[in-house]
């Protein structure tokens, strides 16, 4: 089947008919998967002593459980709010355990596979409802993502430029929508996301930002004066390799996945492998572990190709910002210490503005501060190499939610997630063009 161009008439950054035909032909996530979490659950416990948290730690590593939320076990201690995916085979002994040692606990996904199955039905039938064009309001594949940007790259060519800065591991390339008027001299802003492969709700924003940016430009005057005043470097998919395997092999993958000699275990921690207080605390030197650092900073070709590019460009560019999931916060440096960074109150005022814009759309709360303290310590992480390396403004979100859904935000709350960060992220840009040097 040939895929046309836009039509005469076709609204702003929509896709062709023939592409929605293609993605509804596509099988639905239940048959990628294989079944493989029938009877898994996703478990909820808050340790209320070191002595639980300590023997929480031992038993998740005799299981080999998939930790969500913090990023990896040897983050728990009194007070965490843990979240952890048990297979089916491990649930029995860990409800166990929690039972017999009296911790709380509370099941917040009863079947995973079921859950997804849920979601993925539900994507088939909205996309039967959405024939007029390209869908925002649902998740796509990595292969969606990127015929849209060649699309957007074709019939917007007066505000957008797609590049590649290079190739994966795998060899798929890397692309880069560059938005806004062109001319010289403009001040820059990066944003990219995906950079861990299970959190879709990050490259879903991404493409919603362009979305947003196309349609509102001509009616919008903050809007027109972003584009007008500065460029935007749009990664949707940092992770391309990852995202790609969590729609066809393993829902829940987070690393890139590249190969260690040594090894069977594939892939490293994308956000542990900047250098900048590389492989400190935070990250892991095991490349089983899902924090694993790398062979050596910027050891991944992804890392590689965005660090040289902002290498590059870091005299022009003056924010970034890195969309992630899930726990509802805005975090701004430092990531690898707890120390103040020095243009504190400028950022903290940004991010104070911004979290209160995203609260006036739906009431939804983010937390905000240095990420060390309202998150936890990692090093290695792009944000905090971002900053050391002259990019005044630079945050990371953790989009929705809190972990009712955790990594599988269901696509009916795509949109109002999208419409509440969409304020926030024009509140920090209106920030940098009235105050940033």
């Amino acid at each position: 089947m040939k895929c046309l161009g836009k039509r005469r008439g076709q609204t702003a950054a929509f896709l062709p008919l023939c592409w929605l035909f293609l993605k509804i032909l596509q099988p639905g996530h239940s048959h990628l998967y294989n079944n493989r979490y029938a009877g898994d659950k996703v478990i909820r416990f808050i340790p209320k002593t070191e002595e639980e948290a300590y023997a929480l730690k031992k038993i998740s590593h005799q299981l080999k459980v998939d930790v969500w939320q913090p990023s990896s076990i040897s983050y728990v201690s009194e007070g965490t709010v843990t979240d952890v995916h048990i297979p089916q085979s491990g649930s029995r002994a860990l409800l166990a355990f929690l039972q017999e040692a009296s911790i709380q606990y509370k099941v917040l996904i009863e079947d995973l596979q079921k859950t997804l199955e849920k979601g993925s039905h539900s994507q088939t039938q909205r996309n039967r409802r959405s024939l007029s064009g390209y869908n925002y309001e649902v998740y796509h594949s990595l292969e969606e993502i990127q015929s849209w940007m060649h699309h957007l790259n074709r019939t917007h060519s007066g505000l957008i430029h797609m590049f590649s800065i290079g190739k994966s591991y795998e060899g798929r390339s890397l692309f880069i929508l560059k938005l806004g008027r062109r001319s010289r001299l403009k001040r820059a802003v990066w944003i990219d996301c995906g950079i861990h492969a299970r959190e879709w709700i990050g490259p879903a924003f991404c493409q919603w930002f362009v979305k947003e940016a196309l349609l509102t430009y001509k009616s919008d005057p903050a809007m027109r004066k972003m584009l007008n005043h500065l460029y935007f470097y749009i990664m949707p998919v940092f992770n391309v390799d990852g995202y790609h395997f969590s729609w066809t092999n393993d829902r829940f993958w987070r690393k890139t996945r590249s190969r260690n000699s040594r090894f069977r275990c594939r892939g490293v921690d994308a956000n542990r492998n900047w250098k900048v207080k590389w492989c400190d605390e935070g990250a892991s030197m095991h490349p089983c572990d899902d924090t694993y650092c790398g062979p050596f900073p910027e050891s991944e070709p992804e890392v590689k190709a965005v660090a040289n590019f902002l290498r590059k460009h870091r005299k022009h560019i003056r924010a970034y910002l890195s969309f992630h999931a899930y726990a509802q916060m805005l975090l701004y440096p430092y990531s690898y210490k707890y120390a103040t960074i020095p243009n504190f109150s400028c950022v903290e005022s940004a991010a104070y503005k911004a979290v209160n814009a995203l609260q006036s759309v739906y009431g939804v709360q983010y937390r905000y501060g240095p990420a060390s303290t309202t998150l936890y310590v990692s090093s290695g992480s792009s944000m905090d190499w971002a900053y050391k390396n002259g990019i005044p403004y630079a945050f990371a979100f953790e989009l929705r939610d809190t972990g009712y859904f955790g990594f599988l935000l269901p696509e009916m709350l795509i949109k109002p997630t999208c419409t509440e960060t969409m304020l926030a992220v024009k509140n920090i840009t209106m920030h940098l063009l009235k105050k940033c040097p």
